[in-house]
């Protein structure tokens, strides 16, 4: 493949971005595209331009992405309930997608040949980057440095900065990195990449401690508009403010720490530090208003779907076909999840103590334990003894009674016109 003459370049300021402007300029002499994609970093986003112009960028593109990510992704996975093994909101895996796919559209700006990323050949990122990428723009040419160069470590990355006179936020004393959304600050190398080391408490960006946390819980409602959360206390928010706000509110009660050892795709362990006080609360949220809105049948075929939808989301294949299948088919169903969640947060947990809609399934006068004018008891007999039916047989089958030419028992009489 000949050399680009254009490069895209996926650039946050970090080390490893920090470092490979440098080295794309020094390797292939072309035209360096520095590519920002604000998902809502805050102040890492300041001074980005001046840095990436001075180590080796000849252009810079912020693009705020911010409600596209929490309109297009975030909230598609919750309604979707993917969770990556029981634990993980993946804040950075439904991030990735919606960054190559807006690198694509700078590559169609700008006339480049070729996209450029920090992720290691290790690790989820540089999967997700490229499925989007390739399936987007199936010409396109993917420069992983990673996957190249000569430098093997984080440590080597730091001297080649020094070296070379490049700023950057990670040093040996603070060698983990970090990526931040408004989904989410996710921690791991360093210190982390022994799973008995305790993360350290001063490494936390937007959680209290729940030690810490207030003694006092407090109660936050928030309204759900076909599976879409849209008020929070009886304010109607854009889905920016909303998800800002319930990170404020969760990360006081230090709601939404995770650590986990993770599979990432390519086969290896990694153990991440988490922080999704937002996420956390909207999955209870949704969670407590489909109980009452789903059907049951409905419900249980979304859930055994959910494993494939959190895979393709982990994995990198939000572009794929089948996600976009799956995606309509969780649209489709979420039409009739709309209704109010009442949440406590308190000392890092969640917990629903209410839930109503106007189009609920749960109805009182079927549910109760007093008198009712709709039910009649003496109809669960019947229903009772055809679910039994194939547990007799089955038992009467193993004591002999079913074998051909058999007399039927008295205790299988009531059986007779089946066994015949």
């Amino acid at each position: 493949m000949s050399g680009p003459k254009k490069i895209v370049v996926a650039y946050s300021g970090g080390l490893d971005t920090s470092i490979i402007l440098t080295w794309l300029k020094e390797t292939y002499d072309c035209e360096l595209i520095a590519f920002t994609a604000d998902v809502g970093q805050g102040e890492e986003l300041d001074g980005l331009e001046e840095k990436a112009k001075a180590t080796g960028a000849d252009h810079f593109v912020l693009a705020d992405l911010t409600q596209e990510f929490v309109t297009d992704f975030v909230f598609p996975a919750i309604r979707g309930k993917a969770i990556y093994e029981e634990y993980y909101l993946m804040g950075t895996a439904l991030a990735r997608p919606l960054i190559a796919k807006a690198m694509i559209d700078c590559v169609k700006e700008f006339g480049a040949d070729a996209i450029a990323h920090g992720a290691t050949g290790k690790g989820n990122d540089q999967v997700r980057f490229e499925l989007t990428a390739y399936a987007l723009h199936p010409s396109i040419q993917v420069i992983a440095p990673w996957r190249m160069w000569d430098l093997r470590s984080r440590e080597a990355l730091m001297d080649y900065a020094e070296r070379h006179g490049i700023p950057i936020p990670t040093t040996k004393e603070k060698p983990y990195s970090m990526d931040r959304n408004l989904m989410h600050v996710s921690y791991e190398g360093g210190i982390l990449e022994d799973p008995w080391n305790a993360p350290p408490e001063n490494m936390f960006l937007t959680t209290t401690s729940p030690l810490n946390a207030p003694d006092s819980p407090q109660f936050v409602e928030i309204d759900y508009v076909n599976g879409v959360p849209t008020a929070v206390d009886g304010v109607s928010m854009e889905p920016v403010a909303l998800l800002t706000r319930l990170n404020t509110l969760g990360g006081r009660h230090g709601v939404g720490r995770v650590d986990i050892v993770e599979n990432r795709f390519v086969g290896i362990k990694s153990r991440g530090v988490y922080e999704t006080p937002g996420g956390t609360i909207l999955h209870a949220g949704h969670r407590a208003v489909e109980s009452i809105t789903l059907d049951r049948e409905v419900l249980r075929l979304r859930d055994s779907l959910v494993p494939k939808f959190t895979e393709l989301v982990y994995n990198g294949f939000w572009y794929g076909p089948e996600m976009q299948h799956l995606l309509r088919f969780t649209d489709e169903i979420q039409q009739d999840v709309t209704g109010t969640a009442r949440l406590q947060l308190y000392k890092g947990s969640v917990e629903i103590v209410g839930r109503k809609a106007q189009n609920s399934l749960y109805n009182q006068e079927y549910s109760t334990f007093g008198e009712d004018e709709v039910y009649n008891q003496a109809d669960a007999d019947g229903f009772i003894k055809l679910h039994a039916l194939r547990l007799k047989l089955n038992t009467l089958r193993h004591q002999g009674v079913l074998q051909a030419g058999s007399p039927i028992p008295p205790e299988a009489e009531e059986l007779k016109g089946y066994i015949e």
